[in-house]
């Protein structure tokens, strides 16, 4: 989940890039056949480094048979659990695995995985490394919807294309289901107690709200407490069940000629009916429009609409979609609990200072209110 742009920027490490850069060497020499001579270099951390695991940027010098080879890589490293974590634990083993059936089973496209480690002798914790994909992201600073990026500069015809290659990538993702693979390491772990449910949704609901109550244990959100009571008081009879993505936002693919061209960050993957990924998709939209709107711009309103998005997806499955509408509000509700706890970070790291009321926490707290008495979807194209 990368959104620190959005909240100014975030110190999301203490570790030196450098050190790590001398510690992976080393370990490729003992991973790789004899005579490889590996040697790491052009190391960066990126200032978006997101607050769900630690980026790494390096480009991989090897040879084999005597012959030269350059590969761009990425390390993604478990972070570390003592700076206010966003999640309270990490399986960087089970989203090595997701990639693989992914890129194995389905044609959304992602990085290509090359090892995971969990030894965290080697650089402090477990890490994975993947090819590097080409492509850009659109921005979270300043977001995408605020004009002067690659995504405004295109035309409609540009955006459109853009939409369509995101709703195709969730479907192909989609295809991934429990009747046919075995999703079962996909799970929910239990945070402050077992995981309930008689569904998929069910199950996803009971684990966020366990979420909802460690990300808030050192003060309660009442708003946030009230938004949990309405989803499970409002939840569907959904039994659909697959893969989710998770975090099935833009931000979080690279895109070439307006195409995707790798779908990345898949921490907050699951088992869940196909409109928790919609919901998550249109809402996460609908967030950085919000944004783009309550500073008197015009923004992207027609982009990554429900109608489209649904219709879209209708016509590529045969599937038809629940109304979003609940799916939205959930996606909102927890990308709250997200907020929360990344200002909790921001204390931690003293580039904020803790509100006397804790929903202050919480940026689209205004979003949340009007989903929850009903008023904000009259404001929705």
């Amino acid at each position: 989940m990368d959104l620190s742009e959005a909240e100014g920027g975030l110190t999301t490490s203490t570790r030196d890039p450098q050190d790590l850069a001398r510690r992976l060497e080393g370990w490729l020499t003992d991973v790789l056949p004899a005579g490889s001579r590996p040697a790491v270099f052009d190391v960066t951390s990126p200032v978006s480094n997101g607050m769900s695991s630690e980026t790494l940027l390096f480009t991989l010098r090897t040879h084999q048979h005597e012959r030269e080879q350059i590969t761009a890589c990425v390390a993604r490293i478990e972070p570390e659990m003592d700076k206010v974590p966003v999640f309270p634990r990490y399986d960087l083993g089970q989203q090595f695995e997701v990639l693989r059936l992914v890129a194995d089973h389905t044609t959304a496209p992602v990085p290509p995985t090359m090892w995971f480690e969990d030894d965290p002798d080697v650089l402090g914790a477990a890490f994975m490394v993947m090819g590097r994909v080409n492509g850009a992201v659109p921005p979270d600073i300043l977001p995408y919807t605020f004009g002067d990026c690659w995504v405004t500069e295109g035309s409609d015809e540009d955006r459109a294309k853009m939409e369509l290659s995101v709703v195709d990538a969730l479907a192909a993702i989609h295809t991934v289901q429990p009747d046919r693979h075995d999703l079962s390491f996909l799970e929910p772990a239990p945070v402050t107690g077992p995981i309930t449910g008689g569904t998929a949704l069910q199950r996803h609901l009971d684990w966020w709200d366990q979420y909802r109550s460690w990300a808030t244990a050192s003060q309660a959100s009442p708003l946030l407490d009230a938004c949990f009571d309405w989803l499970r008081s409002t939840c569907p009879d959904n039994t659909k069940a697959a893969l989710s993505w998770g975090d099935s936002r833009i931000g979080n693919m690279l895109f070439e000629d307006f195409e995707v061209s790798a779908v990345l960050d898949w921490e907050m993957a699951g088992v869940a009916p196909p409109e928790v990924d919609l919901g998550w998709l249109t809402y996460m939209h609908r967030f950085f429009q919000d944004l783009a709107e309550d500073m008197g711009m015009v923004g992207l309103p027609t982009m990554l609409t429900t109608t489209a998005v649904i219709d879209r997806y209708r016509a590529l499955t045969g599937y038809q979609p629940d109304d979003l509408r609940w799916y939205q509000a959930y996606a909102a509700m927890r990308h709250g609990i997200i907020m929360r706890r990344v200002t909790e970070r921001a204390v931690r790291f003293g580039q904020a200072v803790r509100p006397d009321d804790p929903d202050d926490m919480i940026l689209h707290r205004a979003t949340l209110r009007a989903m929850l008495d009903g008023s904000y979807w009259e404001r929705l194209p």
